[in-house]
């Protein structure tokens, strides 16, 4: 990997790679107040069950209680002021929302579908075996810890790393060049220092015909 290079060999756009739309806006903080909002609800659900030791259940029942309230309070406040109650059934459950919702989630899961039998068919197989070594690295790691905290982990490095890494590409990619010459140098001393001194039996002498 050359200075000029992308991190990856990466050719196209960041955004691009990570698919476009909406999720890429929000990965690489193009919309600043949703992936805010995302990264604080995903802290706030890891400190109540992973901190706090919050169950679901109580959770549940919490939520639905100071929603009913909230609605209530809503409700009887906006008939004594003469005002419109709230229609949260159609606000929330809307159909063209669900519709979005259900295409989005369509559209994804085909993409990642479609990569996973790309790369389980061995048409590349640097990338198979990659993948394969990353997911036994995961699972690994998620023998060590708690689901909610390897979930919360995740979910944090997707709405940090790429944003930052798009902000100081420049220095990133050539920290990573210098990191892969370093390590390419370091593998020719080994192999020459170490690896061709290594004794051999003797080759095999080819049969003649």
């Amino acid at each position: 990997m050359s200075s000029g290079q992308k991190l990856f060999s990466r050719e196209r756009p960041l955004g691009d790679v990570l698919g476009g739309g909406k999720v890429a806006d929000i990965v690489l903080w193009r919309d600043k107040r949703l992936s805010a909002a995302i990264l604080i609800g995903v802290t706030l659900v890891w400190l109540l069950f992973e901190v706090m030791e919050y169950n679901l259940l109580p959770l549940l029942c919490h939520i639905s209680i100071a929603a009913m309230l909230l609605i209530f309070i809503w409700s009887n406040g906006a008939a004594l002021l003469d005002l419109t109650p709230p229609k949260i059934p159609e606000l929330i459950l809307s159909e063209q929302a669900f519709r979005k919702g259900a295409l989005l989630f369509h559209s994804y899961l085909s993409h990642v579908l479609s990569m996973l039998h790309d790369i389980a068919g061995g048409k590349d197989l640097r990338i198979f075996l990659l993948t394969i070594v990353s997911l036994w690295i995961i699972s690994t790691i998620g023998s060590c810890c708690s689901s909610i905290n390897l979930l919360f982990f995740v979910l944090l490095c997707a709405l940090t790393l790429p944003a930052l890494y798009e902000r100081y590409e420049g220095e990133v990619d050539h920290a990573a060049a210098m990191g892969i010459d370093g390590l390419q140098q370091l593998f020719k001393k080994v192999n020459s220092k170490v690896l061709e001194k290594i004794p051999r039996g003797p080759a095999k002498a080819k049969k003649s015909n």
